[in-house]
Parts: C-alpha cells; sequence; structure tokens
C-alpha cells in the first residue's frame, strides 16, 4: 500500500478502533516522517567522543532528559549531573486531552527515574542562583555545583499573581479554569482534570440558559501559544455534539488569530463554522472578580489623528482603557515567564521583548555571552518555540554544538526556528501548524491549514508513546 492510500484509509475510516489506528499510524509515513527527520542532526557525533568536561544540567522537563539521554550515548567517558526535583514527568502536551476527556490523568504522569541512568548524578532539588563567571551555581538547599558546561532546561513559570485578584486556589471555584495548572516539581497535572470538570459545568449551565464562556490569552509567551484556543473550540464542540451553545469570547492582547496567514484564515474558517465566537483583540486580562464574575482588561488601540501634511499620512495615536466583561465561565491563562533563578541572574536578557528569558543564539543554542552554556526548550530567549516539538529539535542541536565546543570546536550545527502547535479546532480534527524562523515548514506533503482526523488520531495516540519511549530517550 502505497503512502497515499494509507493516509486516504486512514481518512475515510474515522471510526477505526485505537488499536487498528495505531497499528495503520504506525505503519504509515507520518511517523516515519518524523523519526527521519529528527535523526540527521546527530551525524556529526555518530561516534562517541572522547572528550571530557563536567557537564550540569539543569531541569527534569523534556528538553533535559533528551538531552541527558543523547550525552550520554554521544560521550565515551560522561560526567553529567542533574539537577531537578521531580521524581515524576508530566507529559504537558496530554493536558488538553485530559480537558477533552479523551485521556485519563494517569496517561500523563510518568516516573523520572527511569530516565536518569545510574551513572548519572542527581540532585533532587531546583538551581536558585547561577554564578557564570565562576562557573558554578547554588541549589535552594545551599549546595553549591560546580560546572565545566551547563545546559539550562529550566522552562517557565505561571504568574498568577500578575492578575488581580486571582489566586491558583481559585482554580475550580466560581466557574474559573486554566488547562496550564501543574506543579512540575511536584509532579502534579490538575490543570486538565479541573478543565474536564469546566467543559462538563459548563454543558449542565447550556441546557437551561446561554451561559457566557470567556477565554483568555496573556500577552507574554506561553507554552504552545494556540493551547488557550484550543479549550475554546473544543468546549464549544464539546456543547455542540448535544445540540447545546453557548456565547464565547475569545480575548487576546494580540491583534489576529495566528501569525501564520494561512493558518489565520482557517481557524477563521472554524469560528464562522461555529458562529458563536466573539474575538476581543487588544484585551490583556489584569484583574478578575471571582465573586462577581467580572474580568478586566487592559484595552490597547490606535485612533487615527490628524493629518501630517509633511509626512502626507495621518498620525495614530495609541490609546488604552480599562474594559470589564462579564461571564459565567472563564478560562484563563496566567502571564509566563522563565524561573526566577534564570530571569534575575547574568544569563537572562538583560533588555529588551526577551529580556528575563535565557539569552542564547537563536541558531546555535549557545549563549550568546558565555560560551560553556547551552540553552533547551521553552527557557530560551528565541523569537519563537515554546513547545514540545520545538524541544525536540533543540536536542540534537544543542548536544552537537556542547560536544564541539567540549572538543575546541566552533558550534556549527543550527536550529531552524521549528515548532508545532497541533490546533485542535473540534473533536477529531486538528490542525498541524508546524512553522520555523522563515514560515510554514510542514513535514509530510499536506496542507497544513487544512483540519484533519489524521493529525487528531496521530496527536491522541501516538505522540504519548513517542514522546514517552523515543523522545525521553533521545531516539528522536
Amino acid at each position: 500500500m502505497s503512502p497515499e492510500e494509507i493516509i486516504k484509509k486512514i481518512e475515510e475510516n474515522k471510526g477505526l478502533s485505537r488499536r487498528d489506528a495505531l497499528r495503520m499510524m504506525a505503519l504509515s509515513p507520518v511517523a516515519a516522517t518524523v523519526l527521519a527527520g529528527s535523526a540527521a542532526p546527530t551525524a556529526a557525533h555518530a561516534s562517541a567522543s572522547n572528550a571530557v568536561g563536567k557537564i550540569v544540567i539543569v531541569g527534569g522537563g523534556s528538553g533535559a532528559l533528551m538531552v541527558l539521554a543523547r550525552l550520554r550515548r554521544a560521550l565515551a567517558n560522561p560526567d553529567i549531573t542533574i539537577i531537578a526535583p521531580n521524581e515524576k514527568h508530566i507529559y504537558q502536551p496530554g493536558q488538553i486531552f485530559v480537558a477533552a476527556g479523551e485521556y485519563a490523568p494517569e496517561d500523563i504522569i510518568f516516573d523520572n527515574t527511569g530516565y536518569i541512568g545510574d551513572d548519572v548524578t542527581w540532585i533532587k532539588d531546583e538551581a536558585e542562583m547561577f554564578d557564570p563567571d565562576n562557573n558554578k551555581l547554588t541549589t535552594k538547599k545551599g549546595t553549591v555545583v560546580e560546572y565545566d558546561y551547563l545546559v539550562v532546561a529550566t522552562g517557565m513559570q505561571s504568574h498568577y499573581e500578575k492578575i488581580a485578584g486571582l489566586t491558583p486556589e481559585m482554580l475550580g471555584h466560581h466557574g474559573i479554569s486554566c488547562v496550564y495548572h501543574n506543579d512540575l516539581a511536584a509532579g502534579t497535572a490538575e490543570g486538565g482534570t479541573l478543565t474536564y470538570e469546566w467543559f462538563k459545568a459548563v454543558k449542565e449551565a447550556s441546557k437551561t440558559s446561554k451561559p457566557r464562556v470567556l477565554c483568555t490569552q496573556p500577552s507574554t509567551p506561553v507554552k504552545c501559544g494556540g493551547a488557550p484556543q484550543k479549550i475554546l473550540y473544543l468546549c464549544d464542540d464539546y456543547l455542540k455534539r448535544d445540540n447545546l451553545t453557548a456565547d464565547f469570547i475569545f480575548a487576546s492582547p494580540g491583534e489576529k488569530l495566528f501569525a501564520i496567514p494561512e493558518i489565520e484564515a482557517s481557524l477563521a474558517n472554524a469560528q464562522k463554522r461555529y458562529g458563536n465566537i466573539t474575538n476581543k483583540f487588544g484585551h490583556d486580562l489584569i484583574a478578575i472578580d471571582a465573586e462577581k464574575k467580572i474580568a478586566t482588561f487592559l484595552h490597547k488601540y490606535e485612533v487615527q489623528g490628524e493629518y501630517d501634511k509633511d509626512l502626507e499620512e495621518y498620525d495614530v495615536i495609541e490609546k488604552e482603557d480599562e474594559v470589564k466583561i462579564e461571564y459565567d465561565f472563564i478560562h484563563l491563562v496566567p502571564p509566563m515567564a522563565a524561573v526566577d533563578a534564570v530571569a534575575n541572574s547574568p544569563l537572562g536578557w538583560q533588555k529588551g521583548t526577551a529580556q528575563g528569558w535565557l539569552e542564547v543564539d537563536r541558531e546555535t543554542l549557545q549563549h550568546r555571552r558565555y560560551k560553556n552554556v547551552f540553552g533547551i526548550g521553552d527557557v530560551c530567549g528565541i523569537p519563537i518555540g515554546k513547545t514540545g516539538g520545538s524541544a525536540r529539535h533543540h536536542g540534537p542541536i544543542v548536544v552537537g554544538n556542547l560536544i564541539s565546543v567540549m572538543e575546541k570546536k566552533e558550534p556549527t550545527l543550527k536550529f531552524d526556528g521549528y515548532t508545532v502547535c497541533p490546533l485542535k479546532t473540534a473533536y477529531g480534527e486538528i490542525i498541524m501548524a508546524e512553522f520555523n524562523y522563515d514560515g510554514l515548514a510542514p513535514s509530510f506533503p499536506l496542507d497544513p491549514a487544512k483540519p484533519r482526523w489524521i493529525w487528531w488520531a496521530f496527536d491522541l495516540y501516538m505522540l504519548q508513546p513517542m514522546y514517552r519511549y523515543l523522545m525521553l530517550n533521545g531516539l528522536m
């Protein structure tokens, strides 16, 4: 059966059992393409390097574990320490599927111990202070750790306190939810479960009224920037399947649904299909009154000023005001940032739009000032790429370039900005938005802007085991 026939067969059989879907997806070129695309960057270090030096990896998420696994194979005599408090690992992309009722909470929690070998020194703590000028760091428990080479994989943190009137304890109450909510250090992920209960509460309310459902996006970078819209569309479809409806509002500080025009057009078509979604662009959530169910936004906009005869154009006047929106249910996403240990250290960008994020070169992922430091994953202060898919592409770049530096060579491998956002526009369909610094970058010859069931099956059935058994072991 040709690749095209396999794809057609999968798309025709939307009623496939999980077993059959897995079997056909495994045979399909989709997984093969992903695997092939991941292997190439490691070719430069196909045989183990004799380079030596103490490597410290800070973080216990996907980026840290991928780098760890690759380094253990790439070095003949690895001397690696990992600083990570979490004995449990959260498959964070799966929180969306928990919210949708497609995964159970236990489907996204793994043991970290299986990924950290006995030949690795594991300090179960968190970095509190970096001193890159002296090649050392201090943990929260006061342990001073020296290094020759450092890989920063600390991810990012949520700042609920940036929204006045909000605390994390309010999630799950007063019609408030956030699918992102988790505690990575403790290895707990409540956001998916809370949001699934939120879905059910919205549905129950829709049986007797037409509730107003507010979904927000912050002005900061977030983990997988499309996730707030995923909740919007999945909740709407969750109601639609039972012939129920609600008034949905998507409030975002941005001025469009997506940065890539082709993807934005497809999302706009999805909204048109639902017919009950209103966009509030230029709206940044700054406060919430949980008891009264009122959300306050900072609304930034532009108005036309007087005509400038010299410039032959109208002046543009920037304005802002506060806007209050009443709601029955709200799915909010808090502002996010690099962890304090990075943001408050010399390792972070000291100014500019990326201030506080790890200051790495956007291609080599090497620190711009401290050449023995590399970054991977969400913490990197680069233009795009705060997704697991980006971290997967970071992995071979970081390892290859780090070993080059250890061998007294210049880093030559380059990250092209690849990121991927599986935009779930309904149950059973996904827009697989893959792009890089140059624009759309699909891994497979299909229209990337078209919602497809095949991507839903791939995301739901294939990605979790691929992540668990291949990605975290540095095999893809």
